[in-house]
């Protein structure tokens, strides 16, 4: 749904509009995704906490803490290649499970796409999630939206925008551990279904 909503909503009215096409679909299909980290702590799937969690969290971080929070975002066009890039991705991961777990098998064809198409969907999905949080800064910067500033109760205090810059720096080793643990794990699904 939200895949084709972005196709549509970029062919008749332009990539300024794709967010507000897609904005509770997509929120409640990321939202959701949460259930899949509980799924990987009680063993339901064979994922690890380590790979699903950062995962899910930089999905969450930017569907609530940066598109919904900083509205300026919403018209961009990074918004455009991030969606497609989730949507295809999980439209082919879904696919392969839904059917390995129904059939007990998933076509060649699709344990291929399962496994390659991360090489080029990585790079952009990351590009486009970096990208939205740089553009966010100077709005969280201005807006000191989350931000908790000291005397309170607490003793405590956080800026969200440092907190931002913080996870922006996250991604330098975090993209790489990622994307080498897909090609390992992309090694080892195709040589496996070489030998089947």
């Amino acid at each position: 749904q939200v895949l084709y909503l972005v196709v549509k909503t970029v062919r008749e009215s332009g990539h300024q509009h794709v967010y507000s096409a897609v904005e509770r679909p997509f929120q409640l299909a990321q939202t959701a995704a949460i259930l899949e980290i509980f799924h990987s702590l009680v063993a339901l799937v064979r994922s690890p906490v380590s790979a699903t969690l950062p995962q899910i969290a930089s999905r969450l971080y930017l569907t609530w803490f940066i598109l919904w929070s900083f509205p300026q975002t919403q018209t961009h066009i990074l918004v455009t290649s991030l969606v497609i890039n989730w949507s295809i991705t999980e439209i082919i991961r879904y696919s392969f499970f839904g059917l390995k777990e129904a059939l007990g098998f998933a076509p060649s064809w699709l344990l291929w796409l399962r496994y390659s198409t991360f090489l080029l969907l990585y790079p952009t999905g990351i590009t486009s999630e970096v990208g939205l949080i740089y553009v966010a800064l100077p709005f969280i910067k201005e807006s000191e939206k989350y931000c908790i500033r000291m005397p309170n109760k607490w003793n405590f205090s956080f800026d969200f925008f440092y907190a931002a810059i913080l996870a922006l720096g996250i991604y330098v080793p975090g993209s790489p551990h990622m994307y080498g643990y897909m090609l390992g794990q992309r090694k080892k699904a195709l040589s496996k279904s070489k030998k089947e």
